[in-house]
């Protein structure tokens, strides 16, 4: 008969088990996704037939917002992109977006703190930390083909950051 030389612990809830414990880590969903289509037939019947230009726009507007994306194009302005076969980093004039597996987080360039990135020593591993002004962290680790991939993303991720970072909030 095996005994346990240790103490009994039970298992812990944390974010390191259950990603749900990460505020802002998983959104809601909307309970205002489908009352679209009720508003709009709402809005056609409060308006009189003296409008009809009106209600075509209002209808018009709204398949436009439902299949629509919700970020905006890219400018032309810096952005980066890294990714393994299980995580993603994205850059760019929007915010941070990382994602690993099917867990994802996305952060607007004022809800940041810093943001840093370190290269393995040895590997072909490249850490990108997201800090929030709420002192929590956020790091993701991608694992690059090659080394010099490594060094290509720091310099691209640099020239975003330089882009869109604000030091001074």
């Amino acid at each position: 008969m095996e005994q346990s030389n240790g103490p009994i612990q039970q298992p812990l809830r944390a974010a390191s088990a259950d990603p749900g414990f990460i505020p802002g880590l998983t959104g809601a969903a909307s309970p205002f996704k489908d009352a679209v289509p009720e508003v709009v037939s709402e809005v056609k019947d409060a308006v009189p037939e003296a409008a009809p230009e009106a209600v075509s726009e209002v209808k018009d507007a709204v398949p436009e917002a439902e299949g629509a994306d919700p970020r905006p194009a890219a400018g032309g302005g810096p952005s980066f992109e890294a990714a393994d076969r299980r995580g993603r980093i994205v850059a760019d004039a929007e915010g941070v977006r990382l994602s690993y597996d099917e867990e994802a987080c996305e952060f607007r360039w004022d809800e940041l703190a810093a943001v840093e990135s370190e290269k393995g020593r040895f590997g072909k591993r490249f850490t990108v930390t997201v800090h929030t002004p709420d002192r929590r962290w956020y790091p993701i680790e991608i694992v690059a083909p090659d080394r010099g991939r490594i060094v290509t993303w720091e310099s691209e991720l640099d020239e975003v950051l330089d882009a869109y970072f604000d030091e001074t909030a």
